[in-house]
């Protein structure tokens, strides 16, 4: 499927990297419409710590792609009202997990005491990246989904995909239960659900729900300036005082349940912060990532069938500008983008 300016597509899922792909399809002159079957931003974009981080531990088989995620948001930022990021800089250390950014430069104390003043006992050296930053994902989703709006898309909430319409090999719309929507062109970007959709159509995409603690806090502001990813916390901070908070999903332990998670957190942030004198959890839950099995997005035309294109990926929040730009290029040009080179379904089939 290709040249499909003013052709319909549907985009399937309502989450920041759908949302992307309707602005950009949409600003390029396609006629879209996104079905989502629950509610804007509802699923893991609610739950993202939405650290706009393109540093990468080893060899990274999408470097090209995670090289334009920054310029990506920078452009998007212009064009988009309503969407901003915080480009407040990260400060690494004591993580060991070998994460680096062409941009990082390393910090002594002082100046990691200057750059933070609140932290208790500034580490000797830290990574610091000044180019990444933050964004509320929610509040982006809502204003890529409304910039889509004004360039004409329908946005139909509450609305599961029952079942593909298909011709042969070829699929020509969703069957939902408010009726049939034909369409030039299908967009899976469902997450977490984009399997299962692929699986109606007979295709297997090996993409698991990959989980990750989110965390929500009342806290004074001013508590934190920019990112601190370090072996205690990994925290930011809102314009508003909200403090957010990441950790790894452990097990299904009780100890290790998202309210237990939250009280630890909440103590090693008492514990490496000055000026907390209060801190009330306000939200600590599970979020589901969409990983595919080995590592890399999930970009492109769905193979055995025609008219699907797939877009799936962790970390979907850092990169659904630059996919959504690359993917809505592909889509309405029909020149392939190099630098989804290696996220293609394709290489499941083989």
């Amino acid at each position: 499927m290709h040249h499909a300016a003013s052709k319909h597509i549907i985009v399937i899922g309502a989450g920041i990297v759908g949302a992307s792909l309707a602005y950009h399809l949409a600003s390029k002159g396609a006629r879209v419409t996104v079905i989502e079957a629950h509610g804007i931003a509802s699923g893991v974009t609610a739950t993202s710590f939405a650290w706009i981080n393109t540093s990468h531990a080893g060899s990274d088989p999408i470097a090209p792609l995670r090289a334009g995620a920054i310029a990506a948001y920078r452009q998007l930022e212009t064009q988009v009202p309503g969407l901003a990021v915080r480009w407040t800089g990260a400060l690494s250390y004591g993580t060991q997990d070998g994460r680096v950014s062409p941009s990082c430069v390393l910090l002594d104390k002082a100046k990691i005491a200057a750059l933070e003043p609140q932290l208790r006992h500034p580490p000797e050296q830290a990574l610091y990246e000044p180019e990444q930053g933050a964004l509320d994902a929610v509040a982006a989703t809502h204003a890529l989904l409304d910039a889509a709006r004004h360039h004409g898309a329908t946005i139909r909430t509450h609305t599961p995909v029952l079942a593909f319409s298909v011709r042969g090999t070829t699929v020509t719309g969703v069957e939902t239960p408010n009726g049939a929507i034909d369409a030039d062109l299908v967009v899976l970007a469902a997450g977490t659900g984009t399997a299962a959709l692929a699986q109606k159509l007979g295709v297997h995409l090996p993409i698991a729900a990959s989980p990750a603690i989110f965390m929500r806090y009342q806290a004074p502001p001013g508590l934190v300036r920019g990112i601190i990813s370090s072996h205690a916390m990994e925290v930011r901070q809102a314009d508003d005082g909200t403090l957010l908070a990441a950790e790894d999903y452990m097990d299904d332990a009780p100890d290790n349940q998202p309210a237990a998670m939250a009280q630890r957190t909440a103590g090693a942030i008492h514990g490496e912060l000055e000026g907390v004198d209060f801190l009330a959890p306000e939200l600590a839950c599970v979020g589901l990532r969409p990983m595919p099995v080995d590592g890399v997005p999930v970009v492109g035309y769905l193979p055995q069938v025609d008219g699907v294109y797939v877009c799936a990926m962790h970390p979907g929040v850092v990169l659904a500008a630059i996919v959504g730009q690359l993917a809505s290029a592909e889509i309405i040009g029909g020149e392939p983008a190099s630098a989804l080179s290696a996220c293609r379904p394709a290489r499941f089939q083989a």
